[in-house]
């Protein structure tokens, strides 16, 4: 048999969809599963959104420009300009969801053996983008204890070293659901340009802020033009996760050269998925607001159960809509599929997230959970009351 490449061998599995077989057979055996392992919002795409898509009568499905249509990037200027970001249709390319304008971008600023820091936990699948273009990510750690808040400055200085490259962060945070504040995001700009490093913000769940915390965003602040980067995706905003629309934002002409000839390697990215994008855009802020309800009350919901079983420890989310937990059992991996093959109440069970993969050293989230409060909320209730009685009967077992 051919080998397949050592790359092949390096890619990490996802540990938010690694479990997958395992619910599968599950409800091959007639168990319904609560899925609180994956961001997969339930809220109906806008109704302005699939209007547009059913009204589209173009006679051909063409390519589009590589950097995506004019008319999408001229609104999606606007669209920053509304949130306090001075950007022109120039300063953005159009990319195939953001998982591309991530790889986009590591592809552009990193060489093989480069360094890039991340505070962890971070979201799983930045291991993959980096491992494609032999780039390491060097983790520097945030607590539990401390809400997952930004590690002191003298952390990430201790890290930095002549192959770093950039800080690489999400906010509001996946998993944890931590909001950066002003400050925090002001220390990020002073190690940029001290260090000569970029910044890159993986701002996807912006609209996500819950109470009075505010979204600062990297190129709110002042003399980011060259090192300040925006990774930004439609997908959990509007709920239009498969339309496969995101977009890589600076206003550093270099970088966006480099992307730009990335974007026209794959040609261009989705023509229905840009036109529905754009149709999004004119979404009315009752939309948001009726949403940003909707994922308080769940995020309430989830933690006033969650601090009711005994043992749990948890983070508290400002914005997105994940949590990281700590629970009472000896590993949530062993937990996770336990819960799938062995658990089961009035056949239903619950599929949770192992924070394992969202750490560098899987040990370090050998206890945590990652839940995403994206069901409706009798759904999330009786997700934690499965949760309190398998833990329960897990650890009896044990």
């Amino acid at each position: 048999m051919p080998q397949l490449s050592e790359l092949s061998g390096q890619m990490p599995a996802s540990p938010i969809r690694k479990l997958v077989p395992f619910a599968n057979a599950a409800k091959k055996r007639g168990i319904k599963v609560y899925h609180l392992n994956i961001g997969q919002p339930d809220i109906p795409t806008p109704e302005n959104v699939l209007e547009a898509i059913r009204q589209y009568n173009e006679p051909l499905i063409a390519y589009t420009q590589s950097q995506g249509t004019e008319s999408y990037r001229q609104g999606l200027a606007r669209y920053y300009q509304k949130h306090g970001i001075d950007v022109t249709a120039d300063d953005i390319i159009v990319t195939t969801g953001g998982s591309e304008a991530l790889l986009f971008t590591v592809g552009s600023i990193a060489n093989p053996g480069d360094e890039i820091i991340i505070p962890e936990p971070y979201y799983a699948n930045y291991n993959s983008f980096v491992t494609l273009f032999k780039v390491k990510v060097v983790p520097v750690q945030s607590r539990i204890e401390d809400n997952f808040a930004l590690p002191p400055v003298e952390a990430f200085e201790e890290l930095i070293t002549p192959r770093t490259k950039a800080i690489l962060y999400s906010n509001p945070s996946n998993p944890t659901g931590y909001v950066y504040s002003k400050e925090e995001i002001g220390k990020l700009r002073q190690l940029a340009l001290k260090h000569d490093i970029f910044i890159i913000a993986d701002e996807v769940y912006r609209e996500f802020i819950y109470g009075d915390t505010k979204h600062h965003s990297i190129l709110h602040q002042p003399d980011m033009e060259t090192h300040g980067i925006i990774v930004d995706s439609v997908s959990k905003r509007y709920s239009m996760c498969g339309a496969r629309i995101g977009a890589v934002v600076s206003k550093n002409k270099e970088l966006m050269a480099s992307v730009l000839k990335f974007a026209q390697a794959r040609l261009s990215p989705p023509t229905l998925g840009q036109y529905a994008s754009e149709a999004a855009l004119d979404t009315p802020q009752s939309y948001f607001d009726e949403v940003i309800d909707e994922y308080k009350t769940r995020r309430d919901i989830l933690i006033e159960g969650l601090e009711s079983i005994p043992g749990v420890k948890i983070g508290y989310p400002k914005g997105a809509f994940y949590l990281m937990a700590e629970l009472p059992v000896d590993d949530t991996d062993r937990f996770a599929r336990w819960l799938l093959e062995s658990f089961s109440h009035n056949g239903e069970t619950v599929m949770v997230a192992p924070a394992s993969g969202f750490y560098s050293n899987p040990a370090l989230g050998s206890k945590q959970v990652r839940i995403a409060y994206v069901l409706n909320t009798a759904d999330l209730r009786r997700s934690v009351e499965l949760l309190r009685m398998a833990i329960e009967q897990y650890n009896q077992e044990k």
